[in-house]
Parts: structure tokens; C-alpha cells; sequence
């Protein structure tokens, strides 16, 4: 499994967890004021960094590309920069951090455009950067 896969795989089995404690959390204290931090943490960190582990695992020629790993490194900061923001700022009542969240997101938004960078790109391009690269 490419190197990239195998860490979105991992990152995304660490926002599962994280995802079901919030819930937990919830649950126990009957406030379910965070339950759009849960779902973020849920559908952001765990499934759709699945899904992109996915990918790359499904598309080595790709995944071996350095975009792949910079898409890697600008998506899960933008997730620990805006998660916790976004979970402090809803179950905490402290909406002072709306422009931490607000960073967090851009992040991830320019992580995602990567993403479409890769997925929109060749794979011929990627074979004949290899093949340049090799000689």
C-alpha cells in the first residue's frame, strides 16, 4: 500500500476516535451543543480521509507523486487547525475562535482543490514524470 495511503488510513482511524469520544461526550453530559463538531470530526477526518486513502490505494502511480503527500500534510492541518477550533468554539461558547475555524477551513478547502488537482491529472502525465525522472 503507497506510503500516503496507509497515513490517511491511520489519520482517519484517529478522527474515529476522536469522532465517537465527542459523541460519547455528548451523550454522558445531555449537551449536544457541538453535534455539528461531531459531525465534522466524523465526516471530514474519518470518512472522507478514508476515502482519500482510498483513492491513492486504488492509484499507486499517483499516490507515489510529492502532490499526494502535500495534499496529505495541507489537509490533516487543516483539520487539527479547525476540529478542535470548531468543537471549542460550539461546546465551549467561544465564538472568539470563529477566525481559528475560518483558517482551518481555508486550509482544508486548498487541500481539497489539490485533491482535484490529482484526480483531474493524467496518469499519463504522472508515467512520463516518472519516466523523466528515472533517466
Amino acid at each position: 500500500m503507497p506510503r500516503v495511503s496507509e497515513l490517511f488510513f491511520k489519520t482517519a482511524v484517529v478522527f474515529l476516535v476522536l469522532g465517537i469520544a465527542a459523541g460519547l461526550q455528548m451523550a454522558i453530559s445531555g449537551d449536544h451543543g457541538a453535534f455539528p463538531a461531531h459531525a465534522h470530526i466524523n465526516l471530514l477526518g474519518w470518512v472522507t480521509s478514508a476515502i482519500f486513502g482510498g483513492y491513492y490505494a486504488l492509484n499507486p502511480a499517483k499516490a507515489e507523486r510529492r502532490v499526494a503527500m502535500i495534499h496529505y500534510g495541507l489537509y490533516t492541518v487543516g483539520l487539527v487547525i479547525m476540529l478542535p477550533a470548531l468543537y471549542w468554539m460550539l461546546a465551549g461558547g467561544h465564538p472568539d475562535v470563529e477566525p481559528v475555524v475560518a483558517i482551518g477551513s481555508l486550509i482544508v478547502a486548498a487541500s481539497v482543490l489539490v485533491f482535484a488537482f490529482v484526480v483531474f491529472s493524467a496518469a499519463e502525465t504522472v508515467r512520463s514524470a516518472t519516466a523523466a525522472t528515472a533517466r
